[in-house]
């Protein structure tokens, strides 16, 4: 059974603002500066204080020179209030969309030559760097975007206008751009984006890419991560350094989890086939709805108790014994069979022969797509949430953190896996969030572009002789641990 599909709040994402003094980093490298010319030549003027900043489209071009020669400075990162003038797909084609919550680098302000994809089996995520165009406020921006996997031509059109454009404004070859792909496009796509863009394309691993990408947010940006509940809808985990080992539960067309225990250092424990894309395939043959968005939002009007069964349909009350509210969906569309055999009935007896087939059921005065779409919604979520958990204790996590397209920032979503974590694990795991879910691995595929130990704390790499001298102090502590409970 299912927990009980509990009410929420509507989702408030709090604005965007800069990091207080207080919520600095004291311990930011400044080798990261240092190597970097450009951001030495001269002192940065004061950044004028305003909530949001433009950039152009042709500003974009003129970042992507020097492939690879640049470390990224994240000092002072933070998120923008959405801005609608940050570059869009010039065709406004409708399976295009730009994420709005960009990533503001103040203090870097050299140039980034590379632009990454995340190929999956039904969204293509794309993250590319630029700079502003108001001197004034130094520094650049990460921009998120994304298209539909069927329309992959148009991702790489858009690829090589900021190809063409940089080669136009700064005069360099248009060879001198790089391509990060990952995910399964990566390879299935490979030849296409090669021979389209004439440009070097490197693959990455998908899931290495997710841990690198999910590190850098968790360590590096503020008001990224977060908690959800009922009474605080957001509340933000500050960056922070001890955050292994975890689960990564990463929600595509389908579902990897991941056990990560240091950097690089992970396995994947499990996953199901029931993800984004069953969600996006039944709706689509279950309601009018056509893209993702569309299912999210007739999700948010519906009610599942329209169509779920729910355990007060089967007691009257609450089954208390056992801890279930009557509110606890006993079982997913099970109140369907029930309407659809009352519906053949009713044909019946006004004399419609039913020959076998289906009795259609009514729209309205049985259920509407919205309460299809909220009951799939909660179907899968709740499905999702219950095997994270069980991973989590099979593998002793206690921290579970929620990544992939089809999250969405949804709040229905939020709210069913949070509740199924709390519920199964008594309150003993945590399901965090965060705001560029979707985009794990495609950031992640961007940082490996940098040379190691960029940023604040290194948070892309550790030299080979760092990373095997924590291997190795990692299995003399787990056999001294073994040893300790033999001895016990």
């Amino acid at each position: 059974m299912s927990p009980p599909a509990a009410p929420f709040p509507p989702l408030q994402i709090p604005p965007a603002e800069r990091p207080g003094r207080e919520e600095q980093d004291s311990t930011t490298t400044q080798d990261a500066v240092a190597d970097d010319p450009a951001t030495t030549a001269a002192p940065l003027r004061p950044a004028i204080s305003r909530s949001r900043t433009m950039t152009t489209t042709a500003e974009i071009d003129s970042t992507i020179t020097k492939p690879g020669s640049v470390r990224i400075n994240v000092t002072g990162a933070f998120i923008v209030d959405p801005d609608t003038a940050t570059p869009k797909n010039g065709r406004g084609s409708p399976t295009t969309h730009h994420e709005t919550s960009d990533i503001r680098l103040p203090n870097h302000t050299a140039v980034v030559s590379h632009i990454a994809v995340d190929i999956g089996g039904s969204l293509i995520k794309l993250v590319y760097f630029s700079r502003e165009v108001d001197q004034t406020d130094p520094g650049g921006r990460v921009t998120f975007q994304t298209f539909e996997t069927d329309r992959i031509d148009d991702c790489v059109e858009f690829m090589r206008d900021l190809r063409d454009r940089q080669a136009k404004l700064t005069g360099s070859r248009p060879s001198d751009l790089a391509v990060m792909a990952t995910g399964g496009g990566a390879y299935k796509f490979y030849d296409k984006i090669r021979d389209a863009l004439g440009v070097d394309v490197s693959r990455e691993d998908e899931m290495e890419c997710l841990i690198i990408g999910l590190d850098f947010f968790i360590t590096e940006i503020h008001r990224e991560v977060f908690t959800y509940s009922e009474t605080e809808p957001m509340h933000f985990v500050g960056p922070r350094e001890a955050i292994y080992p975890y689960l990564l539960v990463n929600i595509g067309s389908g579902v990897s989890m991941l056990k990560v225990t240091g950097p690089r250092a992970f396995e994947r424990v499990g996953g199901t086939s029931l993800g984004g894309g069953t969600l996006w395939g039944l709706l689509s043959l279950l309601t009018g709805a056509r893209t993702f968005d569309e299912m999210l939002e007739q999700a948010g009007r519906g009610d599942n108790t329209h169509v779920d069964m729910l355990v007060g349909d089967i007691y009257g009350q609450d089954y208390s014994k056992i801890g279930l509210k009557s509110t606890t969906i006993a079982s997913s569309f099970g109140r369907v069979f029930k309407m659809k055999k009352d519906a053949e009935e009713a044909a019946a007896a006004h004399g419609h022969q039913v020959n076998g087939q289906a009795a259609i059921l009514p729209r309205g005065p049985g259920f509407t797509d919205g309460d299809i779409a909220r009951s799939l919604l909660y179907a899968v979520s709740n499905n999702i949430g219950q095997i994270a958990l069980l991973q989590s204790q099979i593998h002793n996590l206690s921290d579970i953190y929620f990544g992939g397209s089809f999250i969405r920032g949804h709040r229905q979503t939020m709210n069913t896996l949070s509740y199924a974590i709390k519920f199964w694990s008594k309150g003993s795991k945590q399901a965090y969030f965060l705001r560029h879910e979707g985009y794990l691995g495609a950031v992640g595929a961007f940082l490996k572009r940098q040379p190691k130990n960029w940023g604040r704390r290194g948070s892309l790499d550790h030299s080979l002789d760092e990373l095997q001298e924590w291997r190795k102090q990692r299995a003399k502590e787990e056999a001294a641990s073994a040893s300790q409970a033999t001895v016990d």
